[in-house]
């Protein structure tokens, strides 16, 4: 057999069902084809799971794939991907997540994992040096995440176990629930916490000693110097020292600042939530993820007044401080950062979590939700105290908190109220980039197949910014601010076609990208042979996220979406209130317009459904042939 530079050739599927484990041995074509991540996730996605299944069927198809990039000794490279139809959207679900669990995945002999099935009772998996078992996990359920995390540990008698789970959100049935690693590193979007507690799976947990062996690791060896040499002169220079958490007050300057529900673009308590003040005042120490150099992960203490916060569960990020800050006009850093501790123990995703809050205080001071509904909370923007009971009674899921654990669409739905104040797209809430703002995020956020997200291609005023690095796209054209032309919707598809392989190859998106970023396009293309070998170029690394997009709108049209769920909440068309944006606002005509370019420039039909001529052209002619496609 050729030496396997970069994976393993082995991937796990795990029946719940009957117990049964078994061992995949897929060829090198198969890993060049879909590389890892995402895009081989959504390959068992599409094979294993029935049309119509739904999001906690047994045949629901869970994946958690690392890449043949996972566990290389180099920044920004220890991330994985969970995939799976999302109880959130009813479409195709994808969260990606860092810290070490990928890397010692890797290193436990496996380069991903397939569960299909429901387990007769509550179960864990077992990963160790090539070998899996499932083991019980009765005594786990309905535990916080660090207490399931000690538990684990100590019944194996390894204190460098690490363990990726769902929490006792998910037992309960939030809809928005997280996997969640270390206590504090999240798979946050699209559901896929509660998909795994649907299958009474518990948790996975990994540990190994089979580090992968890259083609050529003198180059990896430079490429690491590399990124330690120029780290301090660089722009994520500021993303270690202060995190996410420096962009609060930057995009609040811009009036790119969510705040009150999407009102305004401008906090008056930005400067109180952002990256120096949690610097100056909470912060215990930066944290990494595995082999990386940026740092950029925040711990926070807090060991007085009312919200004190351990650090076992990390600290906020901008989402978090955006979603569970100005999202609901609260500018007291520790109820923040006591929430987003809540979060972390329950395992819930911020971003919805926040969000839907923030609908709810919004319907609050419409008078469309009363005090008796309420459970006596004054849930009006602002109440800090009122944010942190109801994160709890989220987790919990008792009173409001059991309708809100839906999600602010499906809440509305069921209340019968708020319709026109929810801000989501395919039920999936906003992250904290102002697509009034940042035009291309309109687009975006408006046709990306799992819902809106913010980090699923670059941001426009990156195209300004760095003309040299976009040139290696073959982009060479930027536009002024605020424009929605064609040139800038060719501008959002080829960076998302981008980004999206970056979620096949599991690579960090602070730390690998086309603009800002500490490691370049080129330095992509230069990463990936030297750990594969393979004689790969820009253009087909921009091909594999192409062909992972494509299999995600794939995924969507089979189950009846297409362009009738590409679109934007109709706050975003109201004029927002205050500062830089004042009176901006997204029409539906240039919405319209540019959704349309879009479909024509992926190769899509009117209807935003993939092509057989597209599909054939990037090696999915199997995925037509199941769409029934002329």
């Amino acid at each position: 057999m050729a030496t396997r530079f970069g994976y393993h050739g082995r991937i796990l599927h795990v029946d719940l069902t009957s117990g049964k484990l078994t061992v995949e041995r897929p060829e090198e074509a198969f890993y060049r084809q879909y590389f890892g991540g995402s895009a081989m996730g959504l390959y068992y996605l599409l094979h294993k799971t029935p049309i119509g299944t739904e999001p906690l069927s047994p045949d629901n198809t869970l994946a958690l794939m690392g890449s043949v990039l996972t566990g290389l000794p180099v920044s920004g490279q220890s991330r994985v991907t969970a995939t799976a139809r999302s109880p959130e959207t009813d479409l195709v679900g994808d969260a990606q997540g860092g810290g070490f669990w990928p890397a010692e995945l890797k290193y436990a002999g496996f380069d991903g994992v397939v569960f299909r099935g429901r387990s007769e009772r509550p179960v864990y998996l077992w990963l160790h040096d090539g070998d899996a078992e499932l083991r019980e996990a009765a005594h786990l359920w309905g535990r916080f995440t660090a207490d399931v995390e000690d538990s684990i540990r100590g019944d194996l008698g390894d204190q460098r176990i690490h363990v990726l789970q769902c929490g006792p959100a998910a037992e309960r049935g939030v809809r928005f629930s997280a996997l969640i690693s270390l206590a504090c590193r999240a798979n946050g979007r699209t559901g896929m916490g509660l998909v795994m507690a649907s299958k009474n799976l518990k948790a996975v947990a990994v540990r190994g000693r089979n580090k992968p062996v890259a083609a050529d690791p003198g180059v990896i060896h430079e490429l690491v110097r590399w990124g330690a040499d120029n780290l301090a002169s660089s722009d994520v220079a500021g993303l270690a020292l202060l995190g996410t958490a420096g962009v609060v007050t930057s995009q609040n300057r811009a009036g790119g600042l969510p705040t009150r529900n999407w009102s305004s673009g401008v906090f008056e308590g930005a400067k109180d939530i952002g990256g120096q003040k949690l610097y100056d005042t909470v912060l215990k120490e930066r944290d990494t993820c595995y082999a990386c150099v940026v740092r950029c992960k925040r711990v926070v203490e807090i060991t007085s007044g009312p919200y004190q916060v351990n650090p076992r569960y990390g600290g906020p990020e901008y989402e978090t401080l955006a979603t569970l800050g100005s999202y609901c006009g609260i500018s007291d850093l520790a109820a923040v950062c006591y929430a987003n501790q809540l979060c972390n123990m329950y395992g819930m995703d911020t971003i919805a979590c926040g969000a839907t809050i923030a609908w709810a205080m919004d319907c609050f001071e419409h008078g469309l939700l009363s005090p008796e509904q309420t459970g006596g909370l004054d849930l009006r923007f602002g109440n800090a105290e009122a944010m942190v009971t109801m994160v709890q009674m989220i987790g919990e899921r008792q009173g409001l908190g059991h309708v809100l654990g839906e999600g602010s669409s499906r809440a509305a739905e069921v209340l019968g109220i708020g319709r026109e104040l929810v801000v989501a797209v395919k039920n999936h809430e906003l992250p904290a980039h102002m697509p009034q703002v940042k035009r291309s995020l309109a687009l975006i956020y408006g046709v990306n197949p799992f819902g809106a997200d913010h980090q699923s291609s670059e941001h426009d005023d990156s195209y300004r910014a760095y003309p040299e690095r976009m040139a290696e796209l073959g982009l060479h054209q930027p536009q002024p601010e605020r424009s929605l032309n064609r040139e800038m919707v060719r501008y959002a598809f080829v960076t998302q076609c981008l980004y999206s392989f970056l979620d096949s190859a599991d690579l960090c998106q602070f730390v690998w990208g086309p603009s800002w970023h500490l490691y370049g396009p080129g330095q992509i293309v230069q990463l990936v042979r030297a750990a594969t070998g393979w004689d790969v170029n820009i253009a087909e690394l921009l091909q594999i996220g192409e062909r992972r997009l494509n299999m995600m709108r794939a995924f969507n049209a089979r189950e009846g979406a297409g362009a009738e769920t590409d679109r934007l909440p109709p706050k975003l068309r109201e004029p927002l209130q205050g500062g830089p944006s004042d009176g901006v606002a997204v029409t539906q005509e240039e919405f319209d317009a540019a959704r349309a370019e879009y479909y024509r420039v992926a190769g899509w039909d009117a209807t935003g459904r993939p092509t057989r001529r597209k599909l054939e052209e990037l090696a999915l002619g199997w995925v037509a042939d199941d769409l029934g496609l002329d």
